[in-house]
């Protein structure tokens, strides 16, 4: 046996044990998944008979689905400019001449560091209890009343909580990319006349495609997939009425697809939605991604 291929078996027998897992974990679920969404299987004994496409077109006339799609969507766009906005305005500060900016730096970061859970229920006491008695302090009806039981309003308590969490996790993407700048074309821009908006728009922006597409993808994923914190602060509430149903008006996909699984105890229907649910996140990732690369190509 030559070296190359004993390096190869060495390299294969210390991936084994991952990839048994990924295969275990991911995989074969994902497969038995696909499988289930097929039939009336309800989660406990054996599966009695294929049902065909049948869960599938009972997703589509359900108004609670069809509605927490177009919520995720509206938070996900909502979230996605939020949270790239908050955590690029604060890279520049980070990166910046401030005294005390590492500190700054841990500061911003420390709140991704809390459960999805225990963040929720701390921001549920805050726009329950903290904002309407400062909202009637100080005469304005809007915050008198509780954030997360008005669905008007509710979608932003969620955006709120989630850029206050998420920020500084993608300010670090941006930090890594805004230092590996050269500075020298920043000081040539100074020296030229640039002011500090015309060198951060025209050179940092562009020199930061590949961060763009890396906090771009990030966000968007994070924001399809939120969970936690939809279950720990609204729980889905309040109700809202949806083609002419009582729905839930801040219950993302996440969360639908979990109560169809577990609470109302239609498993294969669950299943069902969950591969609509994958697939519509991989088509909306492709997308953003390849259209960020292009503009990588162009910058």
């Amino acid at each position: 046996m030559t070296s190359k291929v004993k390096r190869k078996l060495t390299e294969f027998l210390f991936l084994l044990p991952s990839l048994i897992a990924f295969l275990m974990v991911i995989i074969v679920p994902f497969i038995l998944g696909i499988y289930y969404s097929f039939t009336d299987w309800q989660g406990t004994g054996a599966v009695s008979q294929s049902v065909g496409f049948a869960n599938y077109a009972a997703i589509f006339k359900d108004a609670g689905f069809l509605h927490s799609f177009l919520v995720t969507l509206l938070f996900t766009v909502l979230n996605i400019i939020t949270v790239n906005v908050v955590a690029f305005i604060i890279s520049l500060l980070v990166t910046s001449e401030i005294r005390g900016r590492n500190v700054y730096r841990a500061g911003f970061f420390i709140p991704n560091l809390i459960g999805g859970i225990v963040l929720g229920l701390v921001w549920q006491f805050i726009f329950t209890n903290i904002v309407p008695s400062i909202g009637s302090s100080l005469g304005l009806p809007t915050l008198s009343k509780s954030l997360i039981s008005n669905k008007d309003t509710v979608m932003f308590t969620m955006v709120t909580v989630n850029t206050w969490q998420y920020a500084g996790y993608i300010m670090l993407i941006y930090v890594a990319a805004i230092q590996g700048i050269s500075k020298s074309v920043m000081e040539a821009a100074e020296v030229d006349g640039a002011r500090y908006w015309t060198r951060v728009t025209r050179i940092q922006i562009p020199l930061m495609a590949n961060a763009f597409t890396i906090s771009l993808f990030l966000t968007l994923t994070n924001s399809f997939k939120m969970y936690d914190v939809n279950v720990a602060l609204t729980n889905g509430g309040p109700v809202a009425m949806f083609m002419n149903k009582p729905v839930q008006a801040s219950e993302l996909l996440a969360l639908n697809i979990y109560n169809t699984a577990f609470k109302y105890n239609n498993m294969a229907q669950g299943q069902a939605k969950a591969v609509i649910f994958f697939i519509v996140l991989t088509i909306f990732s492709i997308i953003q991604v390849s259209w960020n690369k292009s503009k990588e190509v162009e910058a």
